[in-house]
């Protein structure tokens, strides 16, 4: 039997909702031609868990339900890390704020540097887990990456302003929810917005997390519904 020794990074990925009660618009980038992974897939922000995230102070936790979720079917406790992984990359890929005015209790990571500068903590009012999913064996990289979704309200700086993003992502703009499917979308995307669209006026966290999990043996389609894991 032929095992992927491919390792699997913990990864968060932000879906951010702009005018989500009338006539939603969802934020995508597209990746460069040249990107290892996924090149010239149009994406949301997102990238792998950093080891400095988990002691990045927050002003406000993810709702412990959307925790709950996190721990689940999981062998670490990364429901504080994830979120803080989510924010750091979306200031890093669109320049994009999801923090509080404030001071830093000690100073911050190397990564999180230029976030701090800007005055803002890191805040996760607002977040909702929505989705799981685990890269299919045979991909030159392979993540467990967890979605986030976010209001555009929550946005602390202005959301028509990516001047601060990095090049990561290219092409960044607010696409009508409904169209979005007609863009080259990786298929986890496809099937991630399907989701996002059949609930996007729900702000409460789920009543279950789909989770795409696919391991060297098979692919399963899992719910995630916020109890203990069993032996």
């Amino acid at each position: 039997m032929n095992i992927d020794k491919t390792a699997i990074r913990d990864a968060a990925t932000v879906i951010v909702l702009r005018d989500r009660m009338t006539a939603p618009r969802v934020l995508m980038g597209q990746r460069g031609s040249n990107a290892a992974f996924m090149p010239n897939k149009f994406v949301f922000p997102g990238g792998a868990l950093d080891a400095g995230d988990a002691a990045v102070p927050l002003t406000a936790p993810l709702a412990a339900l959307c925790c709950k979720r996190l721990r689940e079917n999981s062998a670490t406790d990364l429901s504080r890390a994830l979120p803080v992984a989510a924010i750091r990359e979306l200031w890093e890929e669109t320049g994009l704020l999801l923090g509080q005015s404030g001071a830093w209790p000690a100073p911050p990571p190397p990564d999180w540097a230029s976030f701090a500068d800007t005055g803002h903590v890191p805040c996760a009012d607002g977040m909702q887990f929505v989705f799981r999913a685990i890269t299919p064996p045979g991909r030159p990289r392979r993540f467990d990456a967890r979605f986030f979704l976010i209001d555009a309200e929550f946005i602390a700086n202005d959301p028509d302003d990516f001047s601060a993003a990095s090049e990561e992502l290219s092409h960044l703009q607010w696409v009508p929810l409904n169209e979005a499917r007609a863009l080259d979308l990786p298929f986890i995307t496809e099937v991630v917005l399907a989701e996002v669209e059949a609930s996007a006026q729900d702000t409460s966290p789920p009543a279950s997390v789909p989770f795409f999990k696919n391991d060297d043996e098979e692919s399963l389609f899992l719910r995630l519904y916020g109890r203990a894991p069993t032996d």
